[in-house]
């Protein structure tokens, strides 16, 4: 099982703290939004270089090879946090090769992408979805074998995180019950972190290496340990409403009727 997919599912689920002073014996983990750092697979440097302080590495690739040494190369020797895979483009066979690469879990786009049926104890699956998708396709992600759902936004206003993104993710946690990642800009600050959190989002994809602002990864951890943690984490669901059949109204008019006899 995806070690980070555990975490993250941990934080999806994760309730308001209890008020009091009560204090247990065994020290429980502390519940933060997660952090992931994505590198591109062309970057220079070691991933490790720019991942300190992140909950989970993501490795950017374009295309999978097919060959052994291309394996090998796109492998990132950092063992010290759970890596991923995020296949980028038009990924169609990607997913099958990367699903045999030692990777803690897998990104994938949803469009472009073949079927392909993963194994129950492999890698963590993470479905990539843009917020422009139909609400009756959003609906249907529950129901897909995937672990988790990255949600792709349209970056407005130069790269700044709007009010209209916020309604979107608020839209998706209304409606998916996975756990939810998002991309964020650098320069990402506590206040839109916190809101994130508190409309759902359970963890936060930002994107590193040779030119992105040096120190933004532990910058930006040392703003999630400070965070608090929302004291209602219970996703509002979207109720379907049915319609009414003539036998429901038929049925509803007896009820009432019987109701004022016993009166």
């Amino acid at each position: 099982m995806s070690k980070f997919i555990d975490n993250l599912t941990r934080i999806s689920q994760a309730a308001p703290q209890p008020i009091g002073f009560r204090t247990s014996k065994t020290e429980q983990p502390k519940h933060q939004i997660q952090l992931v750092a994505a590198v591109a697979s062309g970057d220079t440097g070691a991933p490790a270089d720019y991942t300190t302080g992140a909950n989970a590495g993501l490795l950017r690739v374009s295309k999978l090879g097919s060959g052994t040494r291309t394996t090998k190369k796109v492998v990132p020797p950092t063992p010290d946090i759970p890596w991923g895979i995020w296949l980028g483009g038009d990924a169609r066979e990607g997913l099958k090769q990367a699903l045999r690469l030692d990777f803690d879990f897998v990104v994938f786009p949803a469009a472009g992408t073949t079927l392909v049926v993963p194994p129950s104890d492999g890698a963590g699956i993470i479905i990539q979805v843009e917020t422009s998708i139909a609400e009756g396709l959003l609906r249907t992600v529950n129901e897909l074998p995937v672990d988790a759902v990255l949600v792709t936004p349209r970056l407005e206003e130069d790269d700044l995180i709007t009010w209209h993104q916020l309604m979107l993710f608020q839209r998706f946690a209304s409606f998916v019950s996975k756990p939810l990642l998002t991309l964020i800009p650098p320069g990402t600050g506590a206040d839109e972190l916190q809101l994130l959190w508190e409309a759902g989002i359970d963890g936060v994809v930002v994107e590193t290496g040779a030119k992105q602002p040096a120190g933004e990864v532990i910058r930006l951890r040392q703003v999630i340990d400070g965070l608090e943690l929302p004291t209602a984490r219970k996703r509002q669901k979207v109720d379907v409403m049915l319609p009414r059949t003539g036998h429901d109204v038929e049925t509803m008019a007896d009820i009432e009727e019987e109701e004022d006899e016993d009166d």
